[in-house]
């Protein structure tokens, strides 16, 4: 499997996401999470698999995010309800996001994002 990247262009985090993985030589697929927002079945594979909380993956320091008031909303829904919310716009989902077969990295940590390398 080709890793799979989605990130957001004009995010700072997500630039410094792909000059790292370029500077070690990994390989991906670049996917603007905007323009190509993942679908609902792409999410609940990919936070099945990733084993973190569906709070994880959403962007809560995005402007959507609080404009929405999904801090007091999300309390109330259920998990098929938040992933259809996610899937109706890529800046409520947070980036990067590598896919691999060493798993699903949300967010750019370094220090996680080095299991690639191993």
């Amino acid at each position: 499997m080709k890793n799979i990247f989605i990130q957001y262009p004009k995010c700072s985090t997500c630039q410094k996401a792909k000059r790292w993985l370029e500077q070690n030589n990994i390989e991906f697929i670049e996917r603007n999470i905007v323009t190509e927002t993942p679908t609902t079945s792409e999410l609940s594979q990919w936070i099945q698999k990733s084993n973190q909380d569906i709070k994880k993956w959403f962007n809560t320091s995005g402007l959507k995010y609080k404009e929405l008031n999904l801090k007091e909303k999300l309390i109330n829904m259920g998990d098929k309800e938040k992933i259809k919310l996610l899937s109706s716009n890529g800046m409520l989902i947070k980036r990067p996001i590598l896919i691999s077969d060493k798993g699903i990295f949300i967010g750019f940590k370094e220090a996680n994002w080095k299991t690639l390398l191993v």
